[in-house]
């Protein structure tokens, strides 16, 4: 039973070829493809709305050199956001419970944060490692300790998405089958769990939403360190 509850992260194949590719490119077809035209549909305009206000509020921080970033941040919310909902429907796969996917994306673009600032800003980019006012005995622990908290940081962004997204499942999942297993011994009870699955699944909802939504706003304050 334990297997197959976790069957269910294993990266789909046919013909020994991996469909993950496929669960990638896919979700952007779902999207409509801007017009020229003056004048377009309603579902158009709410797109462009959407991802109007999200950049601006996320670019609100950063100074023009990080607005380089704008089309970056905002594809990756979009990616993020649609591969995270559509993995919530039935014989679905969701690549972002992958940690192998989480840090493939989540290293280069720290890793470009990082380099930015000391290409632009060598000084201030180090100074992050050390606080100012820092007594001389703590200096070398606390460079240290700096210098560890950032290496952590990409870590932490793909381990916090894939966390999330596989706990979530697996919760679906578990009182998904506790409903089949009680719905023929007590009803009632099954009926209740069926509620609480409900709510679940609202709340799952949200945290697609909300993680990603996350990782972009983390990738923006580092980068926002370092511009």
């Amino acid at each position: 039973m334990m297997v197959s509850f976790f069957d269910q992260f294993a990266s789909p194949s046919y013909l020994g070829i991996p469909l993950i590719a496929l669960a990638i490119v896919l979700p952007w077809a779902i999207y409509p493809t801007p017009s020229s035209r003056w004048v377009s549909n309603r579902l158009i305009t709410i797109q462009g709305s959407l991802i109007h206000r999200f950049v601006s509020q996320l670019m609100l921080p950063l100074n023009m050199g990080g607005h380089k970033w704008a089309l970056l941040m905002a594809s990756l919310m979009i990616f993020l956001l649609t591969i995270n909902m559509l993995g919530l429907l039935p014989y679905t796969f969701t690549p972002t419970t992958q940690l192998s996917l989480n840090l493939g994306l989540a290293v280069p673009l720290w890793l470009a944060t990082v380099i930015i600032g000391m290409r632009n800003q060598p000084t201030a980019a180090l100074g992050h490692l050390l606080p100012e006012g820092t007594p001389i005995l703590l200096i070398p622990v606390l460079i240290v300790i700096e210098t560890i908290s950032l290496f952590i940081r990409p870590l932490a962004l793909g381990v916090r998405l894939t966390a999330n997204l596989t706990a979530g499942h697996l919760l679906i999942q578990l009182i998904s089958t506790a409903v089949l297993v009680l719905l023929p011994i007590m009803p009632t009870v099954a009926a209740l769990t069926a509620t609480v699955l409900f709510l679940l699944t609202l709340l799952e909802v949200a945290v697609a939403m909300i993680q990603a939504y996350v990782f972009v706003l983390l990738l923006s304050l580092y980068l926002q360190e370092n511009v």
